[in-house]
């Protein structure tokens, strides 16, 4: 039974022109003064947005994704850097150690807990928002781009495939991701099992430091390039741009949706997650799990021909026939999978979401297969009240083949498939049942997830699983070590050593970025 995707909840998956007006009216107190009176020496004016003034609120809420943080409660910066080249990155940087002023980055703003944007403490700082840097430069003969952090990926796929519709790139499914953030966290999408992750494919990247140094990936060092692609966005710089390996793609790739009620669904999972991880690359179906439905969703790197007899083989029980299967080119394959049929590549341009919620996100990494008996068990909370929805993504392939410790992304051999907790509301008031579901359902699948630590996906942030306390001005390593080995597990100790050599200050921080180690 094929079953059309619930658009609203793609729509929401995805969704968590600026008037250029002067910084300066509602002047802020001395020191805050001094920041920007720096900030001005090498930054044009129209650039800076002060809290307060006429264009701030616009600017500041302009990719805020999760309407949980579009609140008057929620904690803004002081002001808000719009910069349009590096030195004026350096210049924040700079300005940002010299008059005790911390800046966080804002790439696309999908950040789950707002971090990019917003603070939990009560402390002055700034942000940096990279939306006016987006540029992607392609060298189709050498097979690399290099792609500015505020670009999003939707700027990259629509680029690459115009320079060569040949090649592509491994990231993420949401067009409207930024780059920054995406990258930093390792970034996986459709073609996670072909190539990996977006942080595996990244050669080089222009990074400024805590020092206001920009610098490159000679420049910077191994270790500091090792961190930078999948330790999480913020702790170690902000990332200008990177220069990314381009992959090949086939002329034709194909897609399916099929749709099945859970007198079917159980078995077919059960099926699914043993199948799925073991598949010829080039193929990744993935799963929705919505109330009482599922939707297994594909992507094939070649054409329904040769498709079918593949599902024939590995997965009859799914049910695929000619008629479930389409064709198109990759790129064009991007926004049919994000919106549905009515999708085109113009799509990967756009920058804005129609559809705006509040939201809550969890995540989980599966290594050993869920009997029957605890499907049954899982949909009975998918139809309980504020009930979000489930995505599983399945690995094996080159995600799974990268050892370890190759990138600060560790959740590689072993793993079946990742799983995401997503739930969306609207209205400020209607967030208690949603919000418990999230929290209820992960503590229920406990039993049935990685152990030791309990894996989660950094770009999936959540801060139920900890925050940095601050002791004597800096993050403490045992804070961090809570939420920190969940998202990194060995390779933290290793994120934590890096972060007291390029930042034993702690200068760049949040909630949860990675601490220093400094004995």
């Amino acid at each position: 039974m094929a079953k059309p995707k619930p658009l609203a909840f793609v729509l929401l998956f995805c969704t968590l022109s600026s008037s250029y007006q002067g910084a300066v009216s509602a002047p802020p107190p001395t020191a805050k003064d001094d920041f920007l009176s720096c900030l001005i020496k090498d930054i044009p004016p129209k650039l800076l947005y002060a809290k307060g003034s006429p264009a701030f609120d616009s600017v500041w809420s302009s990719t805020v994704r999760n309407l949980r943080f579009l609140t008057d409660k929620t904690l803004k910066p002081v002001y808000v850097v719009t910069p349009t080249e590096a030195t004026h990155i350096q210049a924040a940087v700079s300005c940002g150690r010299r008059y005790n002023m911390r800046i966080r980055v804002r790439s696309g703003g999908h950040d789950y807990e707002g971090l990019s944007y917003r603070s939990d403490k009560p402390e002055p700082f700034a942000v940096v928002d990279l939306s006016n840097m987006r540029s992607v430069s392609v060298d189709a003969n050498a097979g690399t781009a290099w792609v500015d952090s505020g670009a999003q990926l939707g700027d990259i796929y629509y680029t690459v495939s115009k320079a060569n519709p040949k090649l592509g790139f491994p990231a993420g499914v949401c067009p409207t991701i930024g780059v920054g953030g995406h990258f930093s966290g390792g970034g996986f999408g459709m073609m996670l099992r072909k190539y990996g992750t977006a942080a595996d494919n990244v050669i080089d990247a222009k990074v400024v430091d805590a020092n206001g140094k920009l610098l490159d990936k000679a420049t910077m060092g191994e270790d500091h390039f090792w961190a930078i692609r999948g330790g999480g966005g913020e702790s170690f710089g902000i990332v200008v741009a990177w220069q990314v390996k381009l992959v090949p793609v086939p002329p034709t790739v194909a897609v399916f949706l099929i749709g099945h009620e859970k007198d079917r669904t159980i078995d077919l999972l059960a099926k699914w997650q043993v199948v799925a991880p073991a598949l010829p690359d080039d193929l990744m179906i993935r799963v929705w799990l919505v109330g009482r439905v599922s939707l297994f969703e594909a992507l094939y790197l070649g054409t329904c021909n040769d498709l079918l007899p593949v599902m024939a083989s590995r997965f009859p029980e799914l049910g695929v026939n000619r008629t479930h299967c389409t064709e198109m080119t990759w790129a064009e394959s991007v926004p049919y999978i994000n919106i549905g049929k009515k999708g085109t590549a113009n799509d990967l341009l756009n920058r804005t979401s129609s559809i705006r919620a509040f939201g809550k996100s969890k995540s989980d990494y599966v290594r050993e297969p869920i009997p029957k008996s605890g499907w049954e068990k899982i949909f009975t909370w998918l139809i309980k009240p504020g009930t979000g929805v489930m995505i599983l993504d399945p690995y094996g392939g080159a995600i799974s083949a990268v050892p370890e410790a190759a990138t600060p992304f560790p959740h590689r051999k072993g793993i079946l498939y990742n799983i995401q907790y997503v739930v969306y509301w609207f209205g400020e008031r209607a967030g208690a049942a949603p919000t418990k579901w999230a929290r209820d359902i992960y503590a229920f699948m406990q039993p049935f997830v990685s152990k030791n630590p309990r894996e989660a996906y950094v770009n999936y942030r959540d801060l139920d699983l900890g925050v940095n306390k601050v002791v004597g001005n800096v993050s403490s390593y045992a804070s961090g070590k809570v939420w920190g080995e969940k998202y990194f597990k060995g390779n933290f100790e290793r994120l934590a050593r890096i972060k007291a050599k390029v930042d034993p200050d702690d200068y760049f921080r949040n909630e949860q970025s990675i601490p220093p180690l400094l004995k």
